[in-house]
């Protein structure tokens, strides 16, 4: 054990009371830490776990400066809490990941200028803010055609974006956004999406899972397959990207790298960054059935400095599936088709309102021996659809 150590019964703050963050403090406790979350939500599922819920907006300072004293690190569980806030933390305790990590990841046009300076493959982006008005959309681009308007600001699963078949309808698809500072992506030809999870400690470790093939709707991730159907180079090279993206922020904690796989100009295959989550993330929900360690007892041993954990899988393939509000259309779901399946495992966060689009639980499936991932990708569907 060295400097950057913390153990139990220390305590950990969570900012943001999510599912994501549940899972951390679940891991934590079990760990034997000491747990408390500030979210405004009374509801909060992360809330429901920890041993101390403040109920405060992030910017409280009342609030953050109780958590510095109390925690022994504090760590984040969604991209969006006021980057102040973070630096406020930062002045009294641990803060992992750091305040200028998130600040990057929480802002569209940060990322896009922060892959570029660095040297990292991105696609054609052109930037709408006071600095780059409409007019330069073009110029920057080089190109007409489909393209994507995203808010650079708080746009998840979906929210925030507006597709577009030429660029002659950016200002319509900005005045639909409210006319905040957006980057405009060109719409990519995509062979497939995948991501890749990187464990980092403060001393530099660093471990990833195998990288995940995802499938989304709507712009909501909809499944999740295990191990991905890309061939050995560009999973290597998929997870060498991930590495350095997480060296060059010189992150601590679980960093989500969010990877296009494209067609180049000679018909190849190659990889393209799309956006970085700082935290775990929904594709990762698998490894907490099928990985030696998941990646929220990673998250915890990360930011702790207590040694990363083993990150093979424990199964030849898996499958995860999103639960969305949409299913509680017709009132609580079938839960036994689920459990009825001896590889199944079911998810629910513990919300209260399922709402369309909101995401309310997850199904993991195990493959056996044999199994490839789509097979198990099928069968996880199916379950989904007899709910």
């Amino acid at each position: 054990m060295n400097d950057h150590t913390i153990v139990p019964p220390a305590t950990i703050g969570m900012l943001g009371g999510g599912q994501l963050g549940r899972y951390a403090l679940v891991a934590a406790k079990l760990m034997g830490y000491r747990t408390l979350v500030l979210d405004p939500d009374p509801n909060a599922p992360a809330g429901a776990v920890a041993d101390v819920h403040l109920v405060a907006p992030y910017d409280d300072t009342e609030a953050l400066d109780r958590m510095a004293s109390e925690c022994d690190v504090v760590t984040t569980e969604f991209e969006n809490p006021p980057a102040a806030g973070l630096a406020r933390l930062e002045q009294s305790t641990r803060v992992a990941p750091s305040a200028s990590a998130v600040r990057i990841a929480q802002d569209r046009i940060a990322e896009k200028q922060f892959f570029r300076t660095a040297g990292f493959p991105v696609g054609s982006f052109a930037i709408v803010d006071e600095a780059h008005p409409i007019g330069t959309v073009g110029e920057q681009l080089l190109t007409d055609g489909p393209a994507v308007v995203k808010t650079a600001r708080l746009g998840y699963d979906g929210k925030g974006q507006v597709r577009i078949d030429r660029l002659d309808d950016v200002e319509d698809a900005w005045n639909d956004v409210g006319n905040v500072a957006c980057v405009v992506e060109t719409l990519l030809d995509l062979d497939t999406e995948v991501s890749v999870l990187v464990g980092r400690s403060a001393t530099g470790e660093t471990v990833t899972w195998p990288v995940t093939e995802n499938t989304h709707a709507a712009g909501i991730l909809d499944v999740s397959i295990v191990p991905a159907t890309i061939d050995a180079d560009l999973t290597s090279a998929a997870e060498r990207l991930a590495v350095e993206i997480a060296e060059r922020l010189d992150y601590v904690g679980v960093l989500a790298v969010e990877l296009f796989v494209v067609r180049n100009a000679i018909g190849e295959l190659e990889l393209l960054v799309n956006e970085i989550a700082p935290r775990p993330h929904n594709s990762g929900h698998w490894t907490l059935d099928a990985s030696v360690t998941s990646q929220y007892e990673q998250q915890i041993r990360a930011i702790c400095g207590v040694g990363l954990g083993g990150t093979s899988m424990t199964s030849p393939a898996v499958a995860m599936v999103n639960l969305l509000g949409d299913l509680w259309s017709n009132g609580e779901p079938n839960w036994a088709t689920i459990f009825s399946h001896p590889a199944a495992k079911l998810h629910l966060y513990g919300k209260t309102e399922p709402r369309p689009g909101r995401k309310m639980g997850h199904l993991t499936l195990i493959g056996e021996p044999g199994e490839s991932a789509r097979d198990v990708s099928a069968l996880a569907t199916s379950l989904r659809a007899g709910i």
